[in-house]
């Protein structure tokens, strides 16, 4: 097993979700419906709908299946297991994410969303890494700029870790 740091705990996931949720729910545009990827999103989303609730913005969901990961750790083509339903057209659609890495399943999924023919989308991820190379940025991030390879709260090493309750960094 490979050693794993603890970088965002619990509590401090937490606190940034409840941040988050009142910046989106505060903000000019605000979404009419929610679209999370799978399977990274699961954990982020769910914390965030219930937070976006308690704000006074709930929001139906759908959710997209991307896989962008050949292997545990090199990426690949972004491939759509599930795409979006017709539900969406002419929202203002929330899109959910793990990790934003090098960016390319987020921008598969906003491509998607507007060939579905969302009226607009904002971006939420748990974690933007901020690279230079990425090509794009998350509109809100619980945490930026965070590096290594993650596991927790919804992201993976070969499918396991999911289920841990903070964001840990492994070797």
């Amino acid at each position: 097993m490979s050693a794993r740091k603890i970088l965002h705990s619990e509590d401090d996931i937490r606190a940034r979700v409840d941040a988050v949720a009142r910046d989106i729910a505060g903000a000019p545009l605000k979404p009419d419906f929610a679209v999370a990827i799978l399977a990274g999103a699961f954990v982020f989303a769910a914390d965030l709908l219930r937070a976006l609730a308690r704000e006074g913005l709930s929001l139906p969901i759908e959710f997209l299946w991307l896989r962008s990961y050949a292997d545990k750790r090199t990426g690949g083509e972004v491939s759509v297991l599930v795409g979006p339903t017709e539900k969406i057209h002419a929202k203002t659609v929330l899109l959910i994410d793990g990790v934003l890495d090098g960016g390319h399943t987020l921008a598969k999924a906003k491509e998607l969303l507007f060939q579905a023919e969302a009226a607009a989308s904002i971006t939420a991820v748990a974690v933007d890494k901020l690279r230079d190379d990425a090509v794009l940025q998350a509109d809100h991030a619980l945490f930026a700029g965070t590096k290594g390879f993650l596991i927790g709260y919804g992201m993976d090493d070969a499918g396991a870790e999911r289920g841990l309750p903070y964001i840990a960094a492994i070797d």
